[in-house]
C-alpha cells in the first residue's frame, strides 16, 4: 500500500519509488482531463451493473431450484454441468466464444441462416458486446455461485419446513417464507461485496474480446490502464488511475454495507 504513492511521482524506475520526484496530482488531472475519461467511466460502469444485475439473482435461482429437485442423480448431473464451465480458463473460454460467434462457421450463426436469419457479427456489433460479455460470464460463473447458496439452504432448521408442512403450505410457499428468509444474509454479504467491486471489470476477458470495430463499448478503465500505462511504461498513471478505481469501490463499498444494515440487519460489520 506504500508503495500506491508512485500516483504522486514521476516514477523513474533508475531513481527507485521513494527517491523519484513528487508530482502532486498531475497523473490524476491527466486522466480526469483526459476526452476519453467519461467514456471509460461510462463503459465500465454499464458493464458492471449490467453483470450485477443479470449475475447475482441467477445464482440463488439456480440454487432453489435444485433443491427443490428429489432425485440424487439428477440434481447431481445438473450441478456438474453448471459447475464445470467454472473450470474454463479465461482464454480457452474467449476461444470458445469466438468460433460460436464467428460469422461465417459459428455454431450460432448457422442456426439463425438455417432459420431464414442474416448472420451477425457478434464481436464486431459495439451494441452486442455487453450482452456478449455478460452472458458468457453467467454461463462460466453462475454454477460456482449457487454452491454458496445451496450450502446456505443446507443450514436451514429442518424444523421450519416441517411447520411448513403442517400449516399446508404450497412448494412455491416454503420457497417464499421459508428458503428466501433463510438465503437473505448470504445475499446481502455476497451483493455488499459485488457493489465493492462493481469498478473492477475482468480485464483478461474484455481485453482477449476486444477488436477495433467494438472498442467504442469495449474500451474500459483496466484496459485503458494496460494500454496507456503499462505497455509505455507510464507506471505512475497507471497507478493513480487504478488508485482512484480503488476509491470509487472502497466508497461504493461503504454505502452499500451502510445501506444494508439499515434496512436488513446484516452487514460486513
Amino acid at each position: 500500500m506504500l508503495n500506491a504513492v508512485i500516483a504522486f511521482k514521476d516514477y523513474s524506475v533508475v531513481k527507485g519509488i521513494w527517491s523519484s520526484p513528487w508530482a502532486g496530482f498531475k497523473h490524476f488531472e491527466l486522466f480526469f482531463g483526459n476526452p476519453v475519461f467519461w467514456t471509460l467511466i461510462k463503459n465500465t460502469l454499464f458493464i458492471s451493473i449490467y453483470h450485477l444485475a443479470v449475475g447475482f439473482p441467477i445464482p440463488i435461482i439456480l440454487a432453489l431450484a435444485l433443491n427443490e429437485i428429489r432425485s440424487g442423480f439428477f440434481k447431481r448431473a445438473v450441478q456438474l454441468v453448471t459447475y464445470a464451465p467454472y473450470f474454463i480458463s479465461t482464454v480457452v473460454m474467449v476461444s470458445m466464444i469466438m468460433l460460436l460467434l464467428a460469422p461465417r462457421l459459428g455454431i450460432v450463426n448457422q442456426a439463425l441462416q438455417s432459420l431464414g436469419l442474416g448472420a451477425i457479427n457478434f464481436l464486431g456489433e459495439p451494441g452486442l458486446f455487453r450482452s456478449v460479455y455478460v452472458w458468457s460470464d453467467v454461463w462460466q460463473n453462475t454454477g460456482y455461485s449457487a454452491v454458496i447458496y445451496l450450502a446456505a439452504l443446507a443450514g436451514i432448521d429442518p424444523s421450519l419446513y416441517e411447520a411448513a408442512k403442517v400449516d399446508g403450505a404450497s412448494r412455491w410457499q416454503k420457497i417464499v417464507h421459508v428458503d428466501i428468509p433463510g438465503l437473505l444474509p448470504a445475499a446481502v454479504i455476497i451483493l455488499i461485496l459485488s457493489v465493492g467491486n462493481i469498478m473492477a471489470v475482468g480485464f483478461e476477458k474484455i481485453y482477449l474480446l476486444q477488436n477495433p470495430l467494438n472498442l467504442s463499448t469495449s474500451e474500459i478503465i483496466a484496459t485503458y490502464v494496460y494500454k496507456i500505462g503499462l505497455l509505455n511504461a507510464n507506471f505512475s498513471f497507471a497507478t493513480a488511475v487504478g488508485l482512484f478505481n480503488s476509491l470509487v469501490n472502497l466508497v461504493l463499498l461503504l454505502l452499500v454495507n451502510a445501506f444494508a444494515r439499515r434496512v436488513s440487519g446484516n452487514s460486513l460489520w
